[in-house]
């Protein structure tokens, strides 16, 4: 037992590799039998994946859930932002352009429409939590956004670690949401062709909940979604802890 702990600790992203293809596969398989594909088997893993965070947090005191514990280092490097990031632009390829240009100002709007408006609802739960700086406000308004933008806008504001953890919890709790609710909602708003699909990611912005809720609904979309939904996050991170900070600390009064 030591020899294996001793070689899957000096192979950790190898095992975390493993790690995650074991958890997905588990996923699909409960979301298959359990919910027949209602709730995404992404969803599920996303949900297995918080749970496995906070049993790793709590068994070990530590700060990086799973991480922390020394066999499962690797999911650090793997979850971190380099392979995420790749992720995301990976997607982005399967975008044909002539559509992209066909969603035209709609594209557009919708990708401000929805900062501003997940920054607007975050802030105000905020202040009826009694977070009445500008500073958290604007913080939890971006984690509201996508839990990416909150913790961009929280470091460059300086807020409290407290501040931007709830921000990364309101982005988590919001793209469980929209993995879970896309398919069934997409019959009633149209969401069946790439320019309804890049509209939507742009209002909704969180790359990894537009990704699975479509893929739930129609596969040929995710590129379309997530596309409109990586430029919200880029978007919201440049307007996140500039303009839009300065205009609640206007209204706020400092």
């Amino acid at each position: 037992m030591e020899l294996l702990t001793t070689v899957l600790t000096k192979n950790g992203l190898l095992f975390a590799f493993l790690v995650v293809g074991l958890i997905m596969m588990a996923s699909y398989f409960l979301s298959d039998r359990l919910t027949r594909g209602r709730l995404h088997g992404s969803a599920v893993a996303v949900i297995i994946g918080l749970v496995l965070a906070y049993v790793g947090g709590t068994v070990t005191g530590g700060e990086h859930g799973l991480a922390d514990i020394p066999v499962f280092a690797g999911m650090a490097i793997m979850g971190g932002a380099m392979l995420r990031d790749f992720a995301i632009v990976s997607t982005a390829y399967g975008v044909d352009l002539a559509e992209i240009r066909r969603a035209g100002l709609a594209g557009v709007v919708s990708r401000l429409l929805g900062i501003l408006v997940s920054f607007f609802f975050g802030a105000i739960i905020a202040l009826l939590f009694g977070y009445s700086d500008a500073v958290s406000m604007a913080t939890i308004g971006g984690g509201a956004a996508t839990y990416i933008v909150g913790p961009v806008t929280g470091s460059a504001l300086g807020a409290s670690s407290g501040v931007m953890a709830l921000s990364v919890a309101a982005g988590l709790i919001k793209a469980v949401l929209v993995m879970v609710g896309t398919p069934l909602m997409a019959p009633y708003i149209g969401l069946n062709n790439s320019k309804s699909a890049m509209a939507f990611g742009g209002l909704m912005g969180t790359t990894s909940g537009v990704a699975a809720g479509l893929a739930a609904t129609d596969k040929r979309l995710v590129p379309y979604g997530a596309m409109t939904a990586t430029f919200y996050t880029g978007l919201g991170c440049l307007l996140g802890p500039s303009l839009i900070y300065l205009v609640i600390r206007a209204i706020m009064g400092g």
